[in-house]
């Protein structure tokens, strides 16, 4: 199936492409939808071309390639929730991809914080002053990050977790679900700190640490 060019309704003026089609591709969906600025059009695919064969959530779903052809007059957003979603925004990045910013309604993000783009700010999550967000961030829902701190690119910070203020957390972390990390804190790229974890210490690139106080349990890690 080769579907042709998304046709756009109503008062929203920017046709979203969600770059996925796994269940938290929906999640963003959902996000987007309650968004007056986004009127999500479709999914992108780029591993399984049968994919594309029917649609989902009634939206269709088109083959990486066209986003060449669409790129004009729509902006996408990656529905991953790995760190390597990288991969994905890479391909969509080299075809000339317009990426578009999503913050929810019921998010707080400080005027005086930057997001880099295609960061995706969920519902109920805070950002306080002057941090800095880089490129495809995930914030998730209820996740709080405190005021002077930086994110770097890829970074995934889950359900509930909370980064204190002045931290910084290198590229393609992945913060799970309810983890803390005490203020002034660094963590390296690439690592993953386990959920409910309490990190009171800084910590090197591609570790796994877990527990209160957080403890190294894996090193020279993939990331996820």
């Amino acid at each position: 199936m080769n579907p042709s060019a998304p046709s756009r309704s109503g008062s929203k003026s920017t046709g979203l492409l969600i770059l996925g089609t796994g269940i938290f591709a929906e999640e963003v969906t959902d996000l987007a939808e309650d968004c007056d600025q986004f009127e999500v059009v479709g999914y992108v695919e780029n591993l399984d071309r049968t994919r594309c064969e029917q649609p989902l959530n009634g939206r269709p779903v088109y083959w990486v390639d066209q986003l060449a052809e669409l790129k004009a007059d729509h902006q996408v957003i990656c529905g991953l929730g790995t760190t390597l979603r990288s991969r994905f925004t890479a391909q969509a990045d080299a075809l000339g991809a317009k990426f578009a910013t999503l913050v929810h309604p019921l998010a707080r993000v400080s005027r005086t914080t930057v997001l880099g783009e295609g960061t995706i700010v969920s519902v109920g999550s805070i950002i306080a002053a002057h941090s800095r967000l880089g490129r495809h961030v995930c914030v998730n829902r209820g996740a709080l990050i405190g005021h002077h701190t930086e994110i770097g690119d890829f970074v995934t910070i889950g359900p509930g977790a909370n980064i204190a203020g002045k931290c910084r957390v290198g590229q393609a972390t992945y913060v799970a679900m309810s983890a803390v990390v005490l203020d002034r804190i660094t963590l390296g790229s690439q690592c993953v700190i386990g959920a409910g974890s309490v990190v009171t210490k800084d910590q090197p690139d591609r570790v796994q640490v877990v527990g209160m106080p957080a403890r190294v349990v894996k090193v020279n890690i993939d990331g996820r």
